[in-house]
């Protein structure tokens, strides 16, 4: 049995552990908000994009020269899996739900003889990928120097896979990351970016997205995806990425929440303990003394 300094040290070690679990908690929970705000905010802007998109591909669906960010290579050899993730951890099973998925998928590529290259965003995603394909790996991109997600970074990491792209790297791109849903749900999610999967548009229904009207391209419509696709691929890997943001606080927030508990449990019992033990050792005092006297 431990002794009551050791019950006493462990006591007060758990009630720090405590106290920072409550902090780290507290902070999340103030980043939360800004960063569910932010990816709120982003949502309608993709999906606007993907809608313009989807209309003017819809118009070209009968030519043949389209362009390569949307009708792909004609080959689906090389996959590149663009995997976000946080550069911390203490946020739950988020990073390692993510880095599942994409395990998933690319032992599927690898059965079915395809070749797969991995490019991760977040330090967590690489680190919990290595071992297995750290040979496939071309790049890991930390953000954590990064006080706040703006356009630009999600344009810097949009032009290294579009060079990747233009040198015929890879065929097929997609993107994985953790959607935001609420505190205690976030969602792993695959996205396939390149060629670009765009929400199919036909007749009325077409109408009925673009408002009732009727749009007349100048310049005509293969010269605006040559414009737009690459622009598409930037907002949407913005989106993926302050998707993550949020999730990341999200996830972080209902950890600590549940270390925070989990730390008054053990000290209750803790306590608990220490209350029995020094109750035996004065019960046992006093028998000693009470023994000791009567011998006398």
């Amino acid at each position: 049995m431990a002794s009551l300094k050791d019950l006493r040290n462990r006591i007060s070690s758990v009630k720090n552990t405590q106290k920072i679990t409550k902090a780290m908690q507290m902070v999340a929970a103030a980043k939360l908000r800004r960063a569910q705000e932010s990816a709120e905010s982003a949502r309608p802007y993709a999906v606007r994009m993907d809608q313009v998109l989807a209309n003017l591909s819809g118009a070209m669906r009968d030519r043949t020269d389209g362009a390569p960010l949307l009708i792909g290579t004609g080959k689906s050899d090389v996959h590149l899996l663009i995997i976000a993730t946080a550069d911390r951890g203490l946020c739950g099973g988020f990073n390692s739900s993510i880095a599942r998925m994409a395990r998933v998928r690319a032992n599927a590529l690898l059965a079915q003889g395809a070749q797969v290259k991995i490019l991760c965003v977040g330090k967590k995603g690489a680190d919990a990928l290595k071992r297995q394909f750290g040979h496939l790996m071309l790049e890991t991109i930390e953000l954590k120097e990064i006080k706040a997600l703006n356009f630009e970074v999600a344009s810097r990491i949009a032009r290294q896979v579009l060079a990747l792209f233009g040198d015929g790297e890879f065929d097929v791109a997609t993107l994985f990351f953790g959607a935001f849903e609420s505190i205690i749900s976030q969602i792993p999610t695959e996205q396939q970016l390149i060629p670009a999967i765009l929400p199919e548009q036909e007749g009325a229904s077409a109408a009925a997205d673009l408002g009732g009207a009727a749009y007349d391209y100048e310049p005509d419509e293969k010269d605006i995806l040559e414009d737009l696709l690459p622009r598409n691929l930037t907002v949407q890997i913005f989106k993926a990425l302050l998707e993550n943001a949020a999730s990341e606080q999200g996830a972080r927030m209902s950890a600590m929440d549940n270390a925070t508990r989990n730390a008054g449990e053990m000290i209750d019992k803790l306590t608990i303990t220490y209350n029995r033990s020094r109750q035996a050792m004065i019960t046992r005092d006093l028998i000693e003394i009470i023994s000791g006297a009567e011998a006398l």
